[in-house]
């Protein structure tokens, strides 16, 4: 899919004037209310609550309404009370998260501009830079940000009265500052959206790799076919070559460890900064311990169980109290058991690792939002040529197309109408969840890993190859 720079400006822009209508009518749409789009701790409402308890000369986190970080009550709270006759409330906030979207976007075209080029530099070092044109590559860059501009999850977060466009933003920020090479960049994105969500503390990982190993690169089985085009030898020749050849600078990287220690560093200075602020903001209601009881220990204990398009909820709503704190190790730890394994099947492709550790926090984190999905569905555009053969493609679309239909009516059923029950509404939620799950279990194996090359580009490898053998171009 070709875009001319006119067209992609255009349809980017086009998303913005869609956000500004939209504002318009927020207050008819009422999305501020849905648990689909705003959550205990991403709730604008809670947040307006906490800047006036905060103006009362009381703490913010009294009672139970406000979860989120305290640095952003002066920075949203003033937004919140600001009103215009004849206008929507919260006009001036939502006009912030339409800003935000577009940086957020720019950044996701950027690090997708990023890959592309260092593929085509590990393919040209290489002589495979034909197989990139004979498979027409899209632009990765251009059409996930347009994704992620106009994906509904997107629209409805933006207008919805929720502080998750600012969350997605950091994680965004995180991952192109690794992709560019700037630890201190990176160091600040992933510290602040640990800060604000606890979750992507786990991005540490892939920005870490990103930065050592560098941005996203073919799998080294694409250099030994390229060898094997060649010379027609056998697979031991081929590790041979391929030995020869990372000596000679292919693009079979070492790890770096120099921008890994000072993410590390700047990650310490960016953590000691937040702490301070939040600590001068705290010092007259509790400090730092009131800060982080109410917040990352309100996300680990899940003592909000409202209704939301998680699973946690329901589960801790029904289970016996004495088991409580088994099953909220079990839930919590189920995160970290699958880090390991997909950093090994993934460690050459840290920006898909990434991706899938997103999905992987949207689906089981403890008060998730349509926000959360936003983001890596904007994310999966990166790596549309990879994933142009996955599987399942229109079902999933299809799924979440009828999950977001069917969540608000299964909600309406159950708590106005009173024809239904939780697991009417449940049951969208399971769905949900099986959804990201198929997503995942199905893009990461048909991703090109180390024990396999990428069919599409093999496949062009070898009819390049016989076509320039016939030509007379190879030299035995």
């Amino acid at each position: 899919m070709a875009l001319t720079r006119r067209r992609y400006w255009a349809m980017a822009v086009g998303s913005l004037i869609f956000r500004l209508i939209l504002i318009g009518f927020s207050d008819d749409l009422n999305l501020g209310s849905r648990p689909e789009v705003a959550t205990p701790v991403t709730s604008l409402r809670r947040l307006a609550e906490g800047y006036w308890l905060r103006n009362s000369s009381m703490s913010p986190y009294s009672g139970s309404m406000y979860h989120g970080s305290p640095l952003l009550l002066p920075v949203l709270g003033p937004l919140t009370i600001k009103r215009v006759e004849g206008l929507p409330s919260h006009l001036f906030c939502s006009s912030i998260f339409i800003i935000i979207d577009f940086i957020t976007a720019m950044l996701i075209r950027a690090t997708g501009q990023k890959l592309m080029s260092t593929n085509h530099q590990s393919l040209q070092r290489l002589n495979l830079s034909c197989v990139q044109e004979t498979t027409g590559c899209t632009n990765v860059g251009d059409l996930a940000s347009l994704i992620f501009l106009w994906n509904p999850f997107t629209l409805v977060t933006c207008v919805g009265s929720s502080t998750s466009p600012i969350d997605n933003l950091m994680v965004v920020l995180a991952i192109f500052g690794a992709c560019s090479g700037l630890p201190s960049l990176a160091a600040f994105g992933w510290v602040v959206a640990t800060h604000l969500s606890l979750y992507p503390a786990i991005l540490v990982i892939p920005v870490i790799l990103l930065l050592g190993y560098g941005p996203d690169v073919p799998p080294s089985k694409l250099f030994l076919l390229e060898k094997s085009g060649e010379s027609g030898s056998d697979y031991s020749s081929d590790k041979t070559c391929s030995k020869q050849r990372s000596k000679e600078g292919s693009p079979l990287h070492l790890f770096s460890w120099r921008p890994a220690l000072c993410f590390i560093l700047w990650s310490l200075i960016w953590s000691s900064y937040i702490f301070f602020l939040s600590f001068i903001s705290l010092k007259e209601f509790g400090g730092l311990s009131e800060m982080m009881k109410k917040t990352h220990g309100f996300i680990l204990n899940v003592e909000d169980l409202s209704p939301n398009i998680g699973v946690f909820w329901y589960f801790f709503a029904e289970v016996f109290e004495f088991f409580r704190s088994f099953f909220l190790i079990v839930f919590h730890i189920n995160i970290l058991f699958m880090l390991v394994p997909l950093v090994i099947r993934l460690r050459h492709r840290p920006c898909f690792l990434a991706f899938v550790y997103i999905a992987i926090m949207s689906m089981l984190k403890s008060y998730p939002s349509v926000g959360d999905s936003a983001l890596y569905l904007g994310l999966l555009g990166l790596f549309a040529n990879e994933l142009a053969e996955m599987r399942f493609s229109f079902f999933l679309l299809c799924g979440y197309f009828g999950i977001s239909l069917l969540s608000p009516v299964m909600h309406n059923l159950w708590i106005w109408r009173g024809t239904g029950n939780a697991n009417f509404y449940f049951a969208t939620g399971i769905a949900y969840a099986s959804l990201q799950t198929v997503l995942i279990v199905e893009s990461t194996p048909s991703l090109p890993h180390e024990n396999q090359g990428a069919p599409t580009v093999s496949d062009s490898l070898e009819d390049s190859t016989e076509r320039q053998r016939d030509d007379g171009v190879f030299v035995p």
